[in-house]
């Protein structure tokens, strides 16, 4: 039996289904990283630890919620004590959750040279990716005193090994998916055509649950954006000039990038399509001015928490409450 390759689009029947009383429901992820120049090229020293602490503000401002984040961590956060510091008492009282998330270039073992193509991880020969994989997970264990059951990929990096490899390891569930983008122009990931909607990976148990991040289209082109985005990618003044006439728009769940009214408008669309689970995500970097392109002062990052209060609001309204890694296992129903 060929081992499951995460990067082919998924058939129909390998849908997941959840018991009737799930709903709807959404989760919020963060990838919870080092600060680095995102301009410059990648290196293995050149990055910062400074916005960790800023981890217990979202984890508090959340708390008020009723939501429970799940912390997509890396080696550099798991290898400073700011992260237990921040969200340790958290994780382990079940009002957070924690996750892996591998950033190859810096974490070891260190055999491969740092190049684009290396960056992400799916990339590297399967031996290396489960090698680096297993490091970062025996230290979340270690360090947090807790089992990581989710993973994402860094730079959203599968390969055709990692189904096996989280399989091996012990993870249920991958969530690296970013639907409706593409990352082959540097060496990554197409994801163009797959789904919201999560899915089964493989056909031998334990199989992964694929938990896609939520982007899609909005518009009346948007049964027509997977033909016309990639035919545009050179072309960005065209795709601004087709959502600025509202006639077709890319719109993924994250705060970096996409205003409150577009994201209410995505959650509209995936909410009708009967998406069971909204993902959404961004960088933690973005949780201190200075760090990402996102937040760079103090009003942006004002900003930045009003956009999450505009979408809980608007989620409750919508009937549509938090949910967790925890919840998602007990009611997804096993092929």
């Amino acid at each position: 039996m060929a081992e499951p390759n995460m990067l082919q689009r998924p058939r129909p029947e390998s849908r997941a289904r959840f018991h009737d009383d799930f709903g709807q429901r959404f989760l919020v992820t963060v990838d919870t990283e080092e600060e680095f120049d995102w301009s410059r090229p990648l290196d293995r020293e050149g990055h910062t630890l400074l916005s960790v602490p800023a981890l217990r503000k979202f984890q508090e401002f959340c708390e008020g919620y009723g939501v429970t984040p799940v912390y997509l961590v890396d080696f550099p956060i798991v290898n400073t004590p700011l992260a237990v510091q921040a969200i340790g008492e958290a994780v382990r009282e079940g009002r957070a959750e924690i996750g892996v998330q591998l950033h190859p270039w810096v974490n070891p073992p260190f055999e491969e040279a740092i190049t684009a193509h290396n960056s992400f991880a799916g990339n590297l020969p399967r031996e290396l990716e489960e090698a680096k994989l297993q490091r970062l997970k025996a230290k979340i264990e270690e360090v947090f005193g807790a089992t990581p059951l989710i993973y994402r990929a860094g730079r959203y990096g599968l390969g055709a090994d990692t189904a096996s490899i989280l399989r091996a390891n012990g993870i249920a569930i991958d969530s690296s998916v970013r639907a409706r983008f593409d990352y082959s122009g540097e060496g990554g990931p197409n994801y163009r055509h797959h789904p919201c909607h999560p899915y089964w990976v493989g056909t031998d148990d334990p199989r992964i649950l694929e938990l896609p991040l939520t982007s899609l289209y909005w518009g009346p082109l948007r049964q027509l954006g997977d033909w016309i985005y990639p035919r545009l990618w050179r072309a960005p003044r065209l795709r601004g000039m087709l959502a600025r006439l509202g006639l077709l728009e890319r719109i993924a769940l994250t705060p970096e990038g996409i205003t409150a009214h577009e994201a209410m408008r995505g959650v509209d669309i995936a909410l009708d399509d009967g998406v069971p689970v909204l993902v959404f995500s961004f960088h933690s970097p973005s949780l201190a001015p200075g760090y990402t392109p996102y937040v760079r002062d103090d009003a942006e990052l004002d900003a930045f928490y009003a956009w999450w209060r505009t979408l809980f609001d608007y989620l409750a309204t919508r009937g549509i409450s938090s949910t967790s890694v925890k919840d998602i296992m007990r009611c997804v129903e096993l092929p």
